[in-house]
């Protein structure tokens, strides 16, 4: 018999897969325009609220830390109440987040804005699951490629107009320039998105259908011990400033409540009916070093937006002396190999697999980060050396992402997308914090200029760190290839 030709092949991607691909990609852009255009800023916070280096990392861990603890519990909430009216909800939160921001007159403020403003990154788990349902398998790459170039579309407009917005017009105009677009997605998600429709090829492995329903509950008890637990550990990281009694006695003891809040998490997890987190799931031999992957990609992009642009910015001889423009020039080819990497990424995985991508993509990103630590005397090296850093970044995220998507059942792709985002935000949240504190830790003054200011040796222990980090990625990524079920041919 011939096939009728209106039947769509198991490997084809529907229109309504492609219609809600592009809506979730904008929200991508949006959330990474939103942030990348305060990044250029952060010498200007520092300088308007009185802070210091450390405290000021806290602008953006405090951000991921919110975003840390509410993606798993976005993804549980999406598995039983439905992706789309979560992630409205959420968004609404995010507008709301950014609408606040640009009023914000203190470190306070600014860090209770962005706590709400970090809630909504629980959109991106859901927005993952909703193209994990839609897309084929073998095509599902495609569609994570496509969403990581979108955050670096959202990246590219952020800093360039970020870095002209905050010169011309102050750091707040960058909070008031999203909220016509956060309000317009809210409008297009909600006439446009259909999730209700599940791609046949899903269905014809067994991954859906009326016998198969999400678990209830959540887990708050969960949520609380670890957001405990993380913000112990960071704020120890932040108190590692002056070496005296008194902040050694704190940073002590703000690590002792972090390890006994993470084994009380760990107790929690384990006897709870509903978990936070699925310890299952998160051990299984091939997600896990995917997520840890994951969590040095997220680590690494966010010690970027903390380091570099106090560099650029430092006077001369502590740094370039440039101006918030010249900032965004700089990181500019880190978000433009982004945006051309990310879709060429997810061709590549969908063609070659996941795995030697991901091995690739770490040894791109060694070279990347060993070229600032040996190069970052002139501002054109400092963008070579990110450009390369990007490519190996996008290679690394969007294969392990691939992997987590793939191997994960689709009952429980909520909770496991919500677990990988928490992971990577984690190491985003430590990537500010470990900058913040190396720079707040070696500092001088010049003559003539009010202010303290990083020394090159907290570039060169921030850099280095990074590259050991980096090398230490490699032979996880070799770990994962080997660990692949032979029989798992779509992950390979």
């Amino acid at each position: 018999m011939s096939k009728n030709p209106k039947e769509e092949s198991p490997d084809t991607i529907p229109a309504r897969a492609w219609k809600t691909l592009i809506i979730l990609s904008l929200l991508a852009t949006m959330a990474m325009y939103a942030e990348t255009m305060l990044v250029p800023a952060i010498p200007d916070l520092i300088k308007d609220f009185h802070i210091s280096y450390s405290v000021s990392s806290w602008i953006l861990t405090t951000y991921l830390l919110a975003g840390a603890i509410m993606t798993p519990i976005a993804g549980k909430m999406s598995d039983i109440y439905g992706k789309k009216k979560i992630l409205l909800v959420i968004v609404v939160i995010y507008t709301v987040g950014v609408s606040l921001g640009g009023f914000v007159t203190n470190i306070y403020e600014m860090l209770a804005v962005r706590v709400i403003q970090g809630i909504g990154m629980s959109m991106f788990p859901i927005a993952f699951g909703m193209i994990r349902e839609q897309f084929p398998i073998k095509k599902l790459a495609i569609g994570q490629g496509i969403i990581t170039s979108m955050f670096a579309g959202g990246a590219v407009i952020g800093l360039v107009a970020g870095g002209h917005l905050i010169q011309n017009y102050g750091w707040q105009s960058t909070f008031f320039s999203i909220i016509p677009i956060a309000i317009a997605l809210i409008v297009i998600i909600k006439r446009f998105i259909h999730v209700d429709e599940v791609h046949p090829q899903w269905k014809s492995e067994g991954q859906t259908g009326p016998d198969i329903k999400p678990k209830s509950g959540i887990d708050i008890q969960g949520a609380v011990t670890l957001a405990v637990s993380v913000t112990a550990f960071l704020m120890a990281l932040t108190f590692v400033e002056t070496g005296d009694s008194v902040s050694s006695s704190t940073m002590i003891g703000l690590v002792v409540i972090g390890i006994v809040y993470l084994i009380l998490f760990a107790i929690i997890e384990k006897r709870s009916k509903y978990p936070l987190v699925d310890l299952k799931i998160l051990l299984n031999k091939t997600i896990l070093p995917s997520n840890i992957l994951i969590m040095i990609v997220g680590m690494s992009m966010f010690m970027v937006f903390q380091t570099i642009p106090v560099l650029i910015r430092s006077p001369v001889p502590l740094g370039f002396g440039a101006d918030p423009v010249a900032t965004t020039n700089v990181q500019l080819p880190f978000a433009l190999v982004l945006l051309i990497f990310g879709p060429t990424s997810g061709f590549i995985i969908s063609k070659l697999g996941s795995t030697k991508p991901i091995i690739v993509g770490s040894i791109i990103s060694a070279i990347g980060f060993a070229s600032l630590f040996m190069y970052h005397s002139t501002e054109f090296m400092i963008s070579a050396s990110l450009a390369i850093l990007s490519t190996g970044l996008s290679l690394t995220n969007v294969g392990a992402m691939n992997v987590i998507m793939v191997a994960t059942p689709k009952q429980n792709v909520g909770v496991s997308l919500g677990m990988s985002t928490l992971i990577r935000i984690i190491g985003a949240s430590v990537g500010p914090a470990m900058a913040g504190m190396f720079m707040q830790t070696h500092k001088t003054s010049l003559p003539g200029i009010v202010g303290t200011f990083p020394t090159p040796d907290s570039y060169n222990m921030i850099f280095l760190i990074a590259t050991i980090v980096s090398i230490a990625s490699i032979g996880l990524a070799i770990f994962l290839s080997r660990s692949v079920s032979k029989t798992a041919v779509h992950i390979k």
